[in-house]
């Protein structure tokens, strides 16, 4: 009878310790669980403040906008006008050239 007792008493503390080391993976499963739902709740935040962060650089985008335009057209008459200059510099060398041809003769 003691032996018998012996068995079930070692049985019984086998099973004790599997059952509390189930309950301690489901506690550390919870645990990982809260964790990652708060890290979710923190994704969440920082998504609202970049959709937020972007919405408002969208809308001063927006308000620069005509501004870019006439620095772009802006760029493109100084690029004409030099061009201009360009071509009346040749042909004021050229005048030059043949007044001082015509002095000569």
């Amino acid at each position: 009878m003691g032996l018998c007792q012996d068995v079930f008493s070692k049985m019984a503390t086998y099973l004790k310790g599997e059952l509390t080391a189930t309950s301690e993976d489901y506690k550390l499963l919870e645990n990982m669980n809260k964790l990652t739902s708060l890290k979710y709740l923190e994704m969440k935040d920082i998504a609202i403040n970049i959709r937020r962060n972007l919405k408002d650089l969208s809308q001063k985008y927006a308000a620069l906008q005509p501004h870019l335009d006439q620095i772009t057209l802006t760029e493109e008459r100084v690029a004409a006008l030099e061009r201009a200059a360009c071509k009346v510099d040749a042909y004021s060398k050229k005048l030059e050239a043949k007044y001082k041809k015509l002095e000569r003769l």
